[in-house]
């Protein structure tokens, strides 16, 4: 493994913009060299493997996708009662915020859908964020447990993959639209 930690991510940002918004048959490593601005074999130097790069595509997924510490900060101070609602709108907003980032997710739980190999790389990466959030939940003291954790995940995903598909309501706010879903889900 070539170790420069820098250029490692650079190349799994550029893969995750080709990814997004080219999808998956323009993402060679050639391409991820190109959008790099960096020399041919660059790519393939770092990440032999396909799955190699797949797995840091991930990683710098939810790298983008971390919280802002101070907006967390805020939202602490909400009632518990409309705090899931706003960390829903949160999420939602994030992923939204650059179209590229959610899309670049959905092709890869895609490609773990039609190949094992990706799957045995990507099942983890999801799972373990899944009960990151199940912990965050529960110590924030939020309503509900593991199973309305995953309600959240079903309604931010398919509210995302709406938004950035083919928008059953266009002009409509995303966000909101999940907020005042996941209030209802969790009263």
């Amino acid at each position: 493994m070539v170790a420069n930690p820098a250029r490692r991510s650079t190349l799994a940002h550029a893969a995750l913009k080709i990814l997004g918004t080219e999808g998956p048959r323009a993402m060679t490593h050639r391409a991820v060299d190109r959008k790099a601005a960096l020399p041919l074999g660059t790519c393939a130097n770092y990440f032999p493997t396909r799955a190699g790069l797949l797995l840091a595509m991930a990683q710098q997924i939810f790298h983008l996708l971390a919280p802002e510490p101070e907006r967390l900060e805020q939202l602490a101070l909400l009632p518990a009662k409309d705090a899931t609602a706003a960390y829903a709108k949160y999420v939602t907003d994030r992923l939204l915020q650059r179209h590229y980032v959610a899309a670049a997710l959905i092709e890869l739980r895609l490609e773990a859908a039609r190949s094992e190999e990706i799957r045995e790389v990507l099942a983890p990466v999801l799972h373990h964020g899944f009960e990151a959030d199940v912990t965050f939940h529960l110590d924030r003291g939020l309503p509900g447990g593991r199973e309305e954790v995953l309600w959240l995940h079903h309604l931010v995903n398919g509210a995302v993959l709406d938004a950035i598909t083919i928008p059953m309501h266009p002009g409509s706010d995303t966000g909101e639209s999940v907020a005042r879903a996941a209030h209802k889900l969790t009263s």
